[in-house]
């Protein structure tokens, strides 16, 4: 085991910074999620600015230096952005290893990702963070190749030499990525002939989504207490209990300040996000920052451009964790709401009006549209009358006049039928 310490600045200057407190339990919740870590400590450190060179000023780096020492650590983790130099520095003074929040995550990421697709998206974005690690650390090795120097330039500098492998094995992997994306939108394609909606489960990390997803299912996807046990999209066909047919989907965990190569490499393990037919936000109502989490979940969606007319629900998880006054009054403000739902996804409290909720908002969000169809295309028609969407029929001139009642789903499906 590795024994570690968690550091959490809590820069006075930035204003936007997080509440100290729960970001720093936070930061050790990630630190717990990877087995071969033990924290053996972990404090906010307030700084009225960052030092652009080493993070934190003189002082406070000898007595951090003193604890780490006496605490024999040998991993400290920075929940925060940390500067190459500034690692470097810190590394050198305090005679440890270093992480930030970004390497963090970056390695729960590697250590969780289960499909070919997932394992080469963490690659991706651990070889883009490595790439601006790369720092002037070779002074003594100024040339890569031998000679005096007089023939030809200066040669190939170590750090250039680390920087085209880099993007050499980047340009390899985006091609093995390429040909997985292109079989997982066969995938799809196949999965959108089945004129079933698509419920995603979305929400923070831990928020509840694979208890529910398994409570519905029946499925066994990873549901620990703990940060990003699910990685990989997960998809399920299933008979809910009230007889609806849906494709549940139980998608990776939001977090707040995701490092943006992750955002990019994790998008298209939210696509299933962008085709829902319904959006189910699980939030974790018993979580001190519960509102700061649902706001980073709000702004997530948004900058996926989850169109506005996508209908949701906010399901306000874990009521079994509250104390009874606030269980009763999260109730009740749920039972005033139309599109919020209280329930308990280990308990199985709530989950019959969830599923009546969901039935609903899949039932009405359908419209009524006429279409003809050529006599030649009675494939499309029979398609249509197998899964019981048209109202009326009659025939004409061109073809076969329909009126037929479906969602957005079943209206996008038909386009490829």
């Amino acid at each position: 085991m590795t024994r570690a310490w968690v550091l959490h600045p809590d820069i006075k200057s930035d204003r936007d910074r997080r509440v100290a407190g729960p970001a720093l339990d936070e930061a050790v919740a990630l630190a717990a999620a990877l087995p071969d870590l033990e924290v053996v400590g972990s404090e906010i450190v307030p700084l009225p600015k960052p030092h652009a060179g080493h993070l934190f000023g003189t002082g406070k780096i000898e007595e951090l230096k003193a604890r780490i020492a006496a605490a024999e650590v040998e991993l400290v983790l920075v929940d925060g952005p940390v500067s190459p130099v500034q690692q470097r520095n810190l590394e050198k003074q305090w005679g440890v290893k270093l992480l930030d929040r970004t390497g963090l995550i970056l390695e729960i990421f590697s250590d969780r990702a289960a499909t070919r697709e997932g394992v080469l998206q963490v690659e991706m974005a651990a070889l883009s963070y490595q790439r601006t690690r790369l720092v002037r650390a070779w002074t003594h090795l100024e040339r890569q190749r031998g000679g005096l120097g007089f023939v030809g330039g200066p040669g190939e500098t170590q750090i250039e030499a680390d920087r085209r492998a880099i993007d050499e094995q980047l340009v390899r992997l985006r091609r093995q990525l390429d040909k997985v994306v292109k079989t997982r939108e066969l995938h799809r394609k196949a999965r959108a002939k089945v004129p079933y909606p698509i419920v995603a489960l979305v929400g923070y990390t831990n928020a509840g989504k694979s208890t529910l997803f398994n409570r519905l299912t029946g499925a066994e996807v990873m549901a620990k207490d703990m940060l990003f046990a699910t990685l990989d999209p997960t998809m399920r066909a299933v008979k809910l209990a009230n007889g609806l047919d849906v494709i549940l989907s139980d998608t990776v965990g939001f977090i707040s300040d995701l490092p943006t190569e992750l955002v990019a490499a994790f998008r298209a393990t939210l696509e299933e996000v962008l085709a829902a037919d319904l959006i189910v936000h699980v939030r974790d109502i018993s979580h001190d920052n519960t509102e700061e989490q649902a706001e980073d979940v709000r702004g997530i969606l948004k900058s996926l451009k989850v169109s506005e007319d996508t209908p949701q629900i906010e399901v306000w998880n874990k009521v079994d964790l509250l104390e009874p006054q606030a269980r009763d009054a999260a109730r009740t403000r749920a039972e005033r709401e139309p599109d919020i739902l209280a329930l308990s996804a280990l308990t199985g409290e709530g989950l019959p009006q969830f599923l009546e909720t969901v039935k609903q908002r899949l039932e009405t969000e359908t419209t009524v549209e006429t279409l003809v169809l050529p006599f030649d295309q009675g494939h499309r028609r029979a398609w249509l009358f197998e899964r019981g969407l048209v109202e009326e029929e009659r025939e004409t001139e061109d073809g076969f006049a329909l009126t037929v009642r479906w969602s957005e789903q079943q209206k996008r499906t038909f386009e490829t039928v």
